[in-house]
C-alpha cells in the first residue's frame, strides 16, 4: 500500500522589497533576533512534508540563509517576476516529485502560527482550493473573499469589486492550499490576462470552479497574517511579536514587573520564578534558570543565567554563563 504524501510547502522569497529602502534583502531584516526568512521556514517546516524556497535571481544571501536554516529544503529561482501563480510553478519540479498537497506562504510573513497552516492543508482534503482570510480593522486595499454560505466563490480585486463586494470584510490574507490531485492542473490553467500580463494565484479559486471544484476559505487573526513591505510594518511585526513572547513567558510563572519594557528574543528561555525587572533587553541564544534576577537596564545575549542569579542593575552579559551575581 502506498501512503499518500505528507505534501510540500512552497514558500515565496522572490520579492526584491524595494519599499524598505534598505541594502539588505527585505526576507532578511529580522523580529525578536530571526530573520523573516527563518520564522516562516521554521513555522513551514512544522507541519511535515517537503520544503521549497523561490528566490528572485542573484539573491545570493538569501540562498545562503536558506542553506543555514532549512538546509534539506529545494531552491528554485524565478528567473522574471509574472505573478505569484508563476514563483509557484518556479518550483514545479518539487510538485511534481511530492505529489501531494501544495501549500503557500510568503517569506515576509512572519506571523503565522504552524497550526494556521496544519488547518489550510486540512482543508483540501475535499475541496481543491483553500484560502486564508482575514478581517482588518481598514479593508481598503485588500482582495475580498466572495462566499456563498461554507463556500469560496471567487477572489475580487478592490479595483474590480461592486460597491457590495467592497462591502465584505474578510479579506485576502495571500495564502492557499492546494489539492495534490489537481494542484498542478489548476495552476497551469493560470492565465496572464490582465493588465500587468502577470500569472496571480488568486485566480486558483475560479480556475476550480470552472473545472467543477470546491474552494473554501478559512479565517485568521489580522496580527497573524501581517505582511512586511516596509519598516514601519517590520516595526508593527515586532510589536506583535513581543506582545507573544511575554504573554507565553508570563504564562509560564515569569514575573515581569512591566512587561511592555522587556524586549525578548524569538528563542529566549526563562524558567519559571524567575522576575524581570523593568527595561530589559535579552538577545538572541539567552537561557535563565529558576529564581534568577534580572534587575533593570540590563543587556544579555548568548549566555546561560544559572539558578538563583542576579544580573544588574545595568548588567551587561554576553557569550558566557552565570551563576551568581553579576
Amino acid at each position: 500500500m502506498t501512503l499518500p504524501s505528507p505534501g510540500l510547502t512552497i514558500v515565496l522569497a522572490a520579492g526584491e522589497g524595494t519599499r524598505m529602502r534598505s541594502s539588505r534583502p527585505k526576507v532578511l531584516h529580522a523580529i525578536g533576533g530571526r530573520s523573516l526568512l527563518e520564522h516562516v521556514l521554521l513555522t513551514a517546516g512544522l507541519p511535515g512534508g517537503d520544503l521549497a524556497v523561490v528566490v528572485g535571481p542573484g539573491q545570493t544571501e538569501v540562498e545562503a540563509a536558506i542553506r543555514t536554516i532549512a538546509p534539506d529544503a529545494a531552491v528554485f529561482v524565478q528567473q522574471q517576476r509574472r505573478g505569484t501563480a508563476h514563483a509557484v510553478l518556479a518550483a514545479r519540479p518539487a510538485i511534481e516529485r511530492n505529489g501531494g498537497d501544495v501549500l503557500v506562504a510568503f517569506a515576509d510573513t512572519p506571523l503565522v502560527w504552524p497550526q494556521t497552516l496544519q488547518h489550510l492543508r486540512a482543508a483540501v482534503a475535499g475541496p481543491a482550493v483553500a484560502v486564508l482570510g482575514f478581517r482588518p480593522a481598514i479593508p481598503a486595499g485588500y482582495g475580498r473573499l466572495i462566499t456563498e454560505g461554507e463556500r469560496l466563490v471567487a477572489i475580487r480585486e478592490e479595483k474590480d469589486a461592486s460597491a457590495a463586494e467592497r462591502a465584505i470584510t474578510l479579506c485576502n490574507a495571500g495564502l492557499m492550499a492546494l489539492r495534490g490531485d489537481v494542484a498542478l492542473e489548476i495552476l497551469d490553467r493560470i492565465g496572464d490576462d490582465n493588465a500587468k500580463r502577470e500569472f496571480y494565484l488568486t485566480d486558483a479559486v475560479a480556475i476550480a470552479r470552472d473545472m467543477g471544484l470546491e474552494a473554501a476559505a478559512l479565517e485568521a487573526e489580522e496580527d497573524e497574517v501581517r505582511g512586511v513591505n516596509t519598516q514601519a510594518q517590520l516595526a508593527e511585526a515586532e510589536e506583535v511579536l513581543q506582545r507573544r513572547l511575554r504573554a507565553a513567558a508570563l504564562a509560564a510563572g515569569v514575573t515581569m514587573v512591566a512587561p511592555e519594557t522587556v524586549h525578548l528574543s524569538a528563542d529566549t528561555r526563562i524558567a519559571a520564578d524567575v522576575t524581570v525587572e523593568p527595561h530589559v533587553v535579552f538577545g538572541p541564544g539567552v537561557s535563565v534558570a529558576r529564581g534568577a534576577i534580572i534587575r533593570s537596564f540590563s543587556y544579555l545575549e548568548r549566555t546561560d543565567v544559572g539558578t538563583g542569579a542576579t544580573v544588574g542593575p545595568f548588567g551587561r552579559v554576553r557569550s558566557g554563563g552565570t551563576s551568581g551575581k553579576e
